[in-house]
């Protein structure tokens, strides 16, 4: 069930080792939306989906949210398991999102091996929209999803960041 669309919504800028990053939160200090500065027509576009008409304001991101990020981008890979994190959607993307928050750092799977993990196998196209449609990258880790002959398929904040961030994750 999604949770209720926050009252407002904050935008602060992350400096990181692959290019600014936006972080949208909430009232609640919960991330809705993570995307890069280059990405950011995509980003507001998701948003308008999943809340409706909004309008950013400025705001710094929680505390706890910019250090989980420091400690990723210092070596931690698991940091971003502590980021709480809201998001509309439909049923079958929270789904997909929730499965693509279980693969661990350091793995990958093919939309059809995410898929056939969430008991539908020939649903990969579908996975694939709802994989594209994640407000959350990164925290969400849709950049862990390759294409079945092992290559490095699309990824929102583009195919040189996918590459960084999967050899960061194996520690390379």
């Amino acid at each position: 069930m999604p949770d209720m669309p926050p009252e407002h919504l904050y935008l602060d800028r992350y400096a990181s080792p692959i290019g600014e990053i936006l972080l949208v939160t909430d009232e609640a200090g919960h991330l809705r939306a993570l995307d890069f500065h280059d990405h950011e027509p995509r980003m507001l576009r998701l948003l308008r989906l999943h809340y409706g008409p909004r309008t950013l304001k400025p705001g710094a991101a929680p505390a706890p949210i910019r250090q989980a990020l420091d400690a990723y981008f210092a070596g931690d890979r698991k940091a971003l398991q502590s980021i709480a994190w809201r998001t509309g959607g439909t049923a079958f993307q929270r789904a997909v999102w929730a499965g693509l928050a279980a693969i661990p750092a350091g793995e990958t799977l093919s939309y059809g091996q995410l898929a056939a993990r969430l008991g539908n196998p020939k649903a990969v196209r579908a996975v694939g929209l709802a994989n594209g449609a994640n407000p959350v990258g990164l925290v969400v880790p849709c950049h862990r999803v390759i294409g079945a002959n092992g290559s490095m398929t699309g990824y929102a904040g583009g195919v040189e960041r996918k590459r960084w961030l999967l050899e960061h994750e194996r520690g390379r």
